[in-house]
Protein backbone atom coordinates (compact mmCIF):
# COMPACT_ATOMS: atom_id res chain seq x y z
CA UNK A 1 0.00 0.00 0.00
CA UNK A 2 2.74 2.16 1.13
CA UNK A 3 4.60 1.94 -2.56
CA UNK A 4 1.06 2.60 -4.29
CA UNK A 5 0.83 5.69 -2.71
CA UNK A 6 4.06 6.91 -3.41
CA UNK A 7 4.17 6.26 -6.88
CA UNK A 8 0.56 8.55 -7.04
CA UNK A 9 2.27 10.98 -5.21
CA UNK A 10 5.40 10.90 -7.98
CA UNK A 11 2.95 11.00 -10.95
CA UNK A 12 0.41 13.63 -9.19
CA UNK A 13 3.86 15.53 -9.26
CA UNK A 14 4.47 15.10 -12.72
CA UNK A 15 1.22 15.54 -13.88
CA UNK A 16 0.47 18.86 -11.66
CA UNK A 17 4.29 19.80 -13.47
CA UNK A 18 2.25 20.10 -16.52
CA UNK A 19 -0.65 21.28 -15.69
CA UNK A 20 1.77 23.98 -14.43
CA UNK A 21 3.53 24.38 -17.42
CA UNK A 22 0.37 24.47 -19.54
CA UNK A 23 -1.30 27.53 -17.31
CA UNK A 24 1.94 29.50 -17.10
CA UNK A 25 2.02 29.50 -21.14
CA UNK A 26 -1.64 30.56 -21.41
CA UNK A 27 -1.24 33.13 -18.31
CA UNK A 28 1.78 34.95 -20.07
CA UNK A 29 -0.04 34.87 -23.57
CA UNK A 30 -2.80 36.40 -22.11
CA UNK A 31 -1.04 39.47 -19.88
CA UNK A 32 1.20 39.63 -22.85
CA UNK A 33 -1.56 40.51 -25.29
CA UNK A 34 -3.50 42.66 -23.19
CA UNK A 35 0.21 44.78 -22.66
CA UNK A 36 0.27 44.71 -26.54
CA UNK A 37 -3.31 46.07 -26.98
CA UNK A 38 -2.32 48.94 -24.73
CA UNK A 39 -0.52 50.76 -27.42
CA UNK A 40 -3.57 49.84 -29.68
CA UNK A 41 -2.20 47.00 -31.67
CA UNK A 42 -0.22 49.67 -33.46
CA UNK A 43 3.21 50.55 -35.62
CA UNK A 44 5.29 51.14 -33.00
CA UNK A 45 6.98 54.24 -33.31
CA UNK A 46 9.67 55.17 -30.70
CA UNK A 47 12.18 53.16 -29.33
CA UNK A 48 10.77 52.61 -26.18
CA UNK A 49 7.28 51.39 -27.83
CA UNK A 50 9.63 49.13 -30.19
CA UNK A 51 11.34 47.63 -27.10
CA UNK A 52 7.68 46.88 -25.59
CA UNK A 53 6.90 45.25 -28.21
CA UNK A 54 9.88 43.17 -28.89
CA UNK A 55 9.46 42.16 -25.19
CA UNK A 56 5.53 41.07 -25.79
CA UNK A 57 5.77 39.52 -28.63
CA UNK A 58 7.13 35.98 -28.35
CA UNK A 59 4.73 35.37 -25.72
CA UNK A 60 1.95 36.84 -27.22
CA UNK A 61 1.83 33.96 -29.07
CA UNK A 62 1.60 30.78 -27.57
CA UNK A 63 2.92 28.68 -30.28
CA UNK A 64 6.21 31.07 -30.07
CA UNK A 65 6.76 30.91 -26.15
CA UNK A 66 5.68 26.68 -26.52
CA UNK A 67 8.37 26.59 -28.91
CA UNK A 68 11.08 28.55 -26.67
CA UNK A 69 9.91 26.70 -24.13
CA UNK A 70 10.33 23.04 -25.60
CA UNK A 71 14.24 24.79 -27.05
CA UNK A 72 14.79 25.45 -23.77
CA UNK A 73 14.22 21.98 -22.65
CA UNK A 74 15.75 20.06 -25.03
CA UNK A 75 18.85 21.75 -24.79
CA UNK A 76 19.05 21.24 -20.92
CA UNK A 77 17.68 17.67 -21.07
CA UNK A 78 20.55 16.95 -23.61
CA UNK A 79 22.94 19.00 -22.39
CA UNK A 80 23.61 21.05 -25.18
CA UNK A 81 25.42 24.18 -25.41
CA UNK A 82 24.11 27.28 -23.76
CA UNK A 83 25.19 29.39 -27.24
CA UNK A 84 22.76 27.40 -29.67
CA UNK A 85 19.26 28.87 -28.54
CA UNK A 86 21.14 31.53 -30.16
CA UNK A 87 20.97 30.37 -33.19
CA UNK A 88 17.02 30.30 -33.26
CA UNK A 89 17.20 34.18 -31.68
CA UNK A 90 19.84 34.95 -34.48
CA UNK A 91 17.35 33.27 -37.44
CA UNK A 92 14.52 34.82 -36.21
CA UNK A 93 16.49 38.68 -36.14
CA UNK A 94 16.86 37.34 -39.89
CA UNK A 95 13.15 36.22 -40.31
CA UNK A 96 12.08 39.54 -39.08
CA UNK A 97 14.39 41.26 -41.68
CA UNK A 98 12.90 39.50 -44.55
CA UNK A 99 9.29 40.26 -43.27
CA UNK A 100 10.15 44.36 -43.14
CA UNK A 101 12.24 43.70 -46.54
CA UNK A 102 9.04 42.58 -48.27
CA UNK A 103 10.76 39.08 -48.60
CA UNK A 104 7.80 36.51 -48.47
CA UNK A 105 7.99 32.97 -46.88
CA UNK A 106 5.44 30.48 -47.94
CA UNK A 107 3.02 28.90 -45.50
CA UNK A 108 4.67 31.01 -42.43
CA UNK A 109 2.00 30.00 -40.12
CA UNK A 110 2.24 26.24 -41.20
CA UNK A 111 5.86 25.84 -40.59
CA UNK A 112 5.58 27.77 -37.40
CA UNK A 113 2.88 25.42 -36.08
CA UNK A 114 4.33 22.76 -37.14
CA UNK A 115 8.02 23.41 -35.23
CA UNK A 116 6.28 23.48 -32.46
CA UNK A 117 4.48 19.93 -33.16
CA UNK A 118 8.09 18.39 -33.85
CA UNK A 119 10.08 19.99 -31.03
CA UNK A 120 7.28 19.03 -28.57
CA UNK A 121 7.15 15.59 -29.94
CA UNK A 122 10.89 15.07 -30.47
CA UNK A 123 11.24 16.11 -26.52
CA UNK A 124 8.04 13.89 -25.59
CA UNK A 125 9.99 10.88 -27.19
CA UNK A 126 13.15 11.64 -25.33
CA UNK A 127 14.65 11.93 -29.21
CA UNK A 128 17.88 12.85 -29.52
CA UNK A 129 19.88 14.19 -32.35
CA UNK A 130 23.21 15.59 -32.68
CA UNK A 131 24.27 19.35 -32.42
CA UNK A 132 24.59 20.01 -36.12
CA UNK A 133 20.64 18.59 -36.30
CA UNK A 134 19.44 20.56 -33.61
CA UNK A 135 21.25 24.07 -35.17
CA UNK A 136 19.50 22.85 -38.32
CA UNK A 137 16.09 22.75 -36.44
CA UNK A 138 16.21 25.90 -34.59
CA UNK A 139 17.64 27.84 -37.32
CA UNK A 140 14.60 27.13 -39.94
CA UNK A 141 11.97 27.40 -36.71
CA UNK A 142 14.03 30.57 -35.73
CA UNK A 143 13.48 32.35 -39.16
CA UNK A 144 9.54 31.30 -40.09
CA UNK A 145 8.96 32.38 -36.35
CA UNK A 146 10.71 35.82 -36.76
CA UNK A 147 9.21 36.24 -40.52
CA UNK A 148 5.75 35.91 -38.09
CA UNK A 149 7.44 38.59 -35.72
CA UNK A 150 7.95 40.87 -38.79
CA UNK A 151 4.38 41.66 -39.22
CA UNK A 152 3.90 43.94 -36.20
CA UNK A 153 6.77 46.05 -36.75
CA UNK A 154 6.55 46.27 -40.35
CA UNK A 155 6.91 49.46 -41.88
CA UNK A 156 8.54 51.15 -38.74
CA UNK A 157 11.36 53.24 -38.46
CA UNK A 158 15.22 52.40 -37.58
CA UNK A 159 15.06 53.65 -34.02
CA UNK A 160 11.93 51.43 -33.24
CA UNK A 161 13.16 48.16 -35.42
CA UNK A 162 15.95 48.28 -34.10
CA UNK A 163 14.18 48.33 -30.28
CA UNK A 164 12.06 45.48 -31.41
CA UNK A 165 14.87 43.09 -32.30
CA UNK A 166 16.90 43.92 -28.93
CA UNK A 167 13.05 43.24 -26.76
CA UNK A 168 13.23 40.05 -29.19
CA UNK A 169 16.32 38.98 -28.33
CA UNK A 170 16.13 39.54 -24.44
CA UNK A 171 13.66 37.98 -24.08
CA UNK A 172 13.94 34.76 -26.03
CA UNK A 173 17.18 34.15 -24.54
CA UNK A 174 16.29 34.83 -20.71
CA UNK A 175 13.22 32.17 -21.56
CA UNK A 176 14.86 29.99 -23.02
CA UNK A 177 18.39 29.86 -20.94
CA UNK A 178 16.07 29.91 -18.04
CA UNK A 179 13.91 26.62 -18.93
CA UNK A 180 17.50 24.96 -19.88
CA UNK A 181 18.53 25.39 -16.28
CA UNK A 182 15.72 24.30 -14.75
CA UNK A 183 15.80 21.20 -17.37
CA UNK A 184 19.41 20.24 -16.80
CA UNK A 185 19.03 20.15 -12.97
CA UNK A 186 16.13 17.86 -12.80
CA UNK A 187 18.10 15.83 -15.62
CA UNK A 188 17.90 12.75 -13.65
CA UNK A 189 13.99 12.64 -13.77
CA UNK A 190 12.63 12.03 -17.39
CA UNK A 191 9.38 11.66 -17.13
CA UNK A 192 8.64 15.83 -16.69
CA UNK A 193 10.47 16.61 -19.71
CA UNK A 194 8.78 13.97 -21.49
CA UNK A 195 5.09 15.48 -20.16
CA UNK A 196 5.90 18.73 -21.11
CA UNK A 197 7.09 17.86 -24.71
CA UNK A 198 3.93 16.35 -24.41
CA UNK A 199 1.83 18.75 -24.19
CA UNK A 200 3.88 21.21 -26.33
CA UNK A 201 3.04 18.89 -28.90
CA UNK A 202 -0.65 18.79 -28.41
CA UNK A 203 -0.47 22.65 -28.43
CA UNK A 204 1.31 22.45 -31.82
CA UNK A 205 -1.99 20.44 -33.09
CA UNK A 206 -4.40 22.55 -31.56
CA UNK A 207 -2.56 25.19 -33.65
CA UNK A 208 -2.35 23.41 -36.82
CA UNK A 209 -6.20 22.04 -36.56
CA UNK A 210 -7.05 25.68 -36.16
CA UNK A 211 -5.04 26.64 -39.07
CA UNK A 212 -6.43 23.73 -41.74
CA UNK A 213 -9.93 23.08 -40.14
CA UNK A 214 -12.61 25.47 -41.27
CA UNK A 215 -14.14 27.20 -38.57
Amino acid sequence: MGNVMVTLNRCSRHVGGVVALVVALTVATVLSAQAHHVMGARTPETFMQGLLSGLAHPVIGLDHLAFVVAMGVAVGVAALNFAIPAVFIAASALGVGLHVQGVALPAAELVVAGSVLLIGAMVAAGRALPTGGWVALFALAGLFHGYAFGESIFGAERSPLAAYLAGLVIVQTVVAIGIALIARRGASDMIKPRLAGAAIAGIGIAILAGLILPA
